[in-house]
């Protein structure tokens, strides 16, 4: 039976958000709202808890998963970024945008992409989510909560606690998301020479990147 949280958008209560934050260091896999759609999250070193995320989600450990980070700098953390790299990326954080980079040694391999060695990294633009990183204070392993057999993001924290109730450990609702996921660019070329490369057009606008048409 998953927790509810219900916590105000613009002035999420800590209380609330710590309690959630004890899930998450016990294991748990939760539904968070995003600035695009709700994601499900677990801690980064948790094997069993990424196991779980995976199944719930169903999908391979060939489907990149994503880390949510505070900032920038935490996020150059996990990633092996170079000045082209970080000049676009500052163009781009925080918001709705999902950047696959080639993973740096903080991030656990069973975690990046098992041929790749990338790690998909964003920081979101969303005040409950934020509290909730910070409270945690190191970033969380994610990926956009679409329901087995469907195409779209979840965007209702009830409907999903109605449909998760028995595999999730918490829910927090700040209320509605987008429906719309993030925009993902793929960084790597950048590293040779190359240009990004746009592998989904979500709600992040592209123009604003130089990527746009």
């Amino acid at each position: 039976m998953s927790q509810f949280f219900e916590v105000h958008p613009d002035n999420p209560q800590p209380r609330l958000l710590k309690q959630a934050v004890q899930l998450l260091e016990r294991g748990g896999v939760l539904a968070v709202p995003t600035d695009s759609s709700y994601a499900l999250v677990c801690h980064l070193d948790d094997k069993a808890a990424a196991d779980r995320l995976r199944r719930i989600r169903q999908v391979d450990d060939k489907h990149h998963l994503t880390l949510l980070c505070r900032d920038l700098s935490e996020l150059s953390s996990y990633a092996k970024v170079d000045n082209r790299q970080y000049r676009l990326l500052k163009l781009a954080t925080p918001g709705p945008y999902t950047f696959i980079l080639e993973a740096s040694k903080e991030v656990p391999r069973r975690v990046s992409h098992p041929s790749r060695k990338t790690i998909g990294l964003r920081v979101p633009q969303h005040t409950a989510l934020l509290a909730l990183l910070d409270l945690h204070n190191a970033p969380l392993l994610a990926t956009t909560l679409i329901a087995p057999g469907e195409s779209d993001p979840m965007n209702d924290a009830s409907e999903i606690r109605e449909r998760f109730e028995h595999d999730l450990d918490g829910v927090i609702d700040a209320g509605a998301c987008a429906l719309e996921p993030t925009s993902v660019i793929d960084l790597t070329p950048m590293g040779t020479g190359g240009e990004p490369e746009v592998v989904r057009e979500g709600r992040g606008p592209l123009q604003p990147l130089g990527l746009g048409q």
